[in-house]
């Protein structure tokens, strides 16, 4: 039996350091945030982030965990397919302060860059596979719409080029979507000599 105070105090915890810990990153970056901050906004002892998660890495896992909430391959219209997803994604990362967060640790550290390869192996890839006309080029296919997608995410929400802010949603989507759209459906490219 348990009472109280033993796992719903456990969970309560865990939860005030995985928001702590969102936010943190999400204001400070994967190198500047620290434990001890965190644990501070938790209200909380240091030793309990470090009892909880183990390393400052696995802390960054757990907080930066990002359902895309993408929609399966087969709700997708193929013939707009670029256009969706480049409005989802702009949509996704006006809302999300931790998807920018996770884009930032992606740049600068090993870890934030393992999950964004997680997120896009296990998210972006079924939907990829489920659009493409060979799935096994869904990898390829993922990781070019990715340069899109996440160069423009870099450019406008990390590094806040004007001209990329400038730019309206529909603007962006304009612009990106014939891409993605050919990435993802178009047959592959004739290479001269292949």
């Amino acid at each position: 039996m348990t009472t109280e105070t033993g796992p719903r105090r456990s969970d309560a915890t865990r939860a005030a350091i995985l928001e702590a810990a969102r936010v943190r990153f999400a204001e400070d970056g994967y190198e500047r945030a620290t434990i001890r901050a965190i644990a501070r906004d938790a209200d909380i002892d240091p030793s309990m982030v470090m009892r909880y998660f183990g390393n400052k890495e696995r802390l960054f896992a757990a907080a930066s965990e990002i359902d895309l909430r993408l929609p399966s391959a087969g709700a997708l219209p193929t013939r707009h397919i670029g256009a969706v997803l480049v409005g989802h994604f702009l949509d996704r990362w006006e809302a999300d302060d931790v998807l920018n967060a996770v884009l930032r640790g992606g740049v600068t550290h090993p870890a934030g860059a393992e999950r964004i390869h997680a997120i896009f192996k296990e998210q972006i890839g079924p939907v990829v596979a489920g659009v493409c006309p060979d799935p096994a080029e869904a990898p390829t296919r993922a990781a070019l719409a990715a340069s899109q997608i996440l160069g423009m995410a870099l450019a406008r929400y990390v590094l806040k080029l004007p001209p990329a802010v400038d730019l309206t949603r529909d603007e962006v989507i304009a612009w990106l979507a014939p891409t993605i759209q050919r990435y993802l459906t178009a047959e592959r490219p004739h290479i001269e000599g292949a």
